[in-house]
């Protein structure tokens, strides 16, 4: 029988309450986080088998040339990592007037697709980095369920399916793209299986020769070598010369919680920065979780935030301001006095002095916490495939901008402005939740909806994760979900607001996933959630 794979009834799911859990966007990916954890393992552990049967299960949203950040908290304290990979040496301004030309504004063009969006892929360095650092089982070991399902193949999802296929018009005809993701000459459909050969001995290499093989062995040389035969800048020199970077995240009191985001170049720091002008309301008194009062006050937050990143975050060396200042509560206090919380805003940066993707958190009884992201950034990247190892290298190049006077403007070895976040939440320095949502531009907004569902009004994770969400676009319009309550769309057309609808549920409004542990004794456990919108799940014992 050939079913309907689609499912006109919204889907109830319950929390995970266990004191060793795993939360992905694919169920196959959280089992291998789990079986990790079966094993004596720990969360980060886990986090890694999850990340890496991930780029196998759900290689739209990521794969082996990805980026990746993370949030670990060890037991004792938390560390950041950034490993978000640079331009090749080749980029600048004149690389890409030379290349595509100048568009209206005299300004280079940065394409969306193709080796010249390909910065260094960060994700395998960080796999080995958090490896090194904190992993207790061999990196063979955890490698295993991946290289195993890539080798046996895997049965498509209807989520996973629909965006595949939409794929195949735009990415057919880039180097090694159809050969390794039209196997049958088009996309796979639900419920077929795909084998994936390639990634499977990338992930064999990778468990006997370790995570730097990617950047300095065979595979390294076969990058390079296809990026020469395929018209790519990229280099041996900029795979070699990459190291994931450990940094401190950021963080921003809100409602007696401390919320952390990895800084810039990513932009975490716009979540913080609404939830610093948010914290100026008593939102309860204004109205419930899904009034038109409460949702204007988001919108309006999140709006500011973006003004600022927008102009003045990128890679942290090349910023004029510090992320200290775009926090600063004196001038979130500011900003928070230009909302009308009655009229819609079209707000532009302050005035601040000089100076796809996949989601999944793991947690441990001992009290590991990680919080993880790696994303190609478009659906499957820049559309390039290394098709030897099943490399499908990321597109975050496109996130550069060729204005001389952006902090983002494109330069040789400079980290892009990056969409990826991964969060973590503590309570008096104390570890209370890794959590992440997927999907571009909507990660921010998603992070602040979820948390004042959460902490404002006491939502639990999966209801706090399931509820309806807006998307603020780039021009300052909002998309809602097709089912959000029927008056909200008219009240916020009232204050201002441009209004679309999503007509599908799993439509651009992000997935997540949350571990909230429940005390400060890790042995009382954790509970759970995974987000609707994708096909994952949580899973624990």
């Amino acid at each position: 029988m050939t079913f309907d794979w689609s499912n006109p009834y919204l889907t109830v799911r319950t929390p995970v309450f266990a004191r060793n859990v795993v939360s992905t966007s694919h169920p196959l990916a959280a089992q291998a986080g789990l079986r990790m954890l079966l094993a004596g393992g720990n969360a980060v552990d886990a986090a890694l088998a999850a990340a890496a049967m991930l780029t196998v299960v759900e290689p739209v949203y990521n794969g082996l040339g990805s980026d990746a950040f993370a949030i670990v908290w060890d037991g004792r304290e938390m560390h950041g990592l950034n490993a978000s990979g640079p331009a090749p040496a080749a980029w600048d301004v004149e690389f890409f007037r030379r290349r595509h030309g100048e568009d209206a504004r005299g300004l280079a063009v940065i394409p969306v697709r193709g080796w010249d969006t390909v910065t260094v892929p960060g994700a395998v360095a960080a796999w080995g980095e958090l490896h090194a650092r904190f992993g207790s089982l061999p990196f063979a070991h955890i490698l295993g369920p991946a290289a195993d399902t890539a080798e046996r193949g895997v049965t498509i999802p209807p989520v996973v399916a629909a965006k595949w296929g939409a794929a195949v018009p735009l990415l057919r005809e880039y180097p090694g793209w159809a050969q390794t993701f039209m196997p049958n000459g088009g996309a796979p459909r639900t419920g077929e299986k795909f084998l994936f050969p390639g990634a499977a001995k990338l992930l064999r290499r990778l468990a006997e020769k370790g995570a730097r093989e990617f950047y300095e062995g065979d595979v390294a040389r076969t990058v390079e070598d296809w990026a020469k035969k395929t018209g790519g800048a990229l280099t041996g020199d900029d795979l070699r010369a990459f190291r994931p970077e450990w940094t401190r995240p950021l963080s921003m009191k809100y409602r007696g919680y401390e919320v952390h985001e990895i800084a810039p170049n990513t932009q975490g720091i716009a979540a913080l920065m609404a939830l610093g002008v948010l914290k100026h309301w008593d939102l309860p008194s204004v109205g419930g979780p899904d009034s038109p009062g409460v949702q204007h006050l988001q919108i309006e937050s999140m709006k500011l935030a973006f003004a600022d990143i927008r102009r003045h975050v990128g890679d942290p060396a090349s910023m004029r301001v510090t992320a200290e200042q775009m926090l600063d509560p004196a001038y979130t206090a500011e900003r928070a006095k230009s909302v009308d919380r009655r009229r819609a805003s079209f707000p532009g940066p302050g005035l601040l002095p000089s100076g796809g993707t996949v989601y999944l958190a793991a947690a441990d009884e001992k009290g590991m916490m990680v919080s993880y992201i790696q994303s190609n950034y478009m659906g499957f990247g820049s559309g390039i495939v290394v098709p030897e190892y099943g490399i499908s290298l990321q597109n975050r190049g496109t996130a550069f901008s060729a204005d001389p006077a952006s902090a983002n403007v494109v330069a040789p070895g400079k980290r892009p402005y990056h969409t990826i976040i991964p969060a973590f939440l503590t309570e008096n320095g104390k570890p209370r939740m890794s959590f992440g949502v997927m999907g571009g531009d909507v990660q921010p907004q998603g992070h602040i909806q979820t948390l004042i569902r959460m902490l404002d009004y006491r939502q639990q994770p999966q209801a706090a994760c399931d509820a309806p969400r807006f998307k603020i676009n780039a021009d300052f319009s909002v998309n809602l979900e097709s089912r959000a309550d029927g008056a909200l769309r008219p009240a916020l057309e009232a204050m201002g607001h441009t209004i679309r609808v999503d007509p599908v549920y799993h439509g651009e409004s992000g997935a997540g996933q949350f571990i909230w542990r429940l005390s400060d004794d890790p042995d009382q456990g954790y509970v759970a959630a995974s987000d609707t919108r994708r096909d994952g799940c949580a899973c624990g014992f």
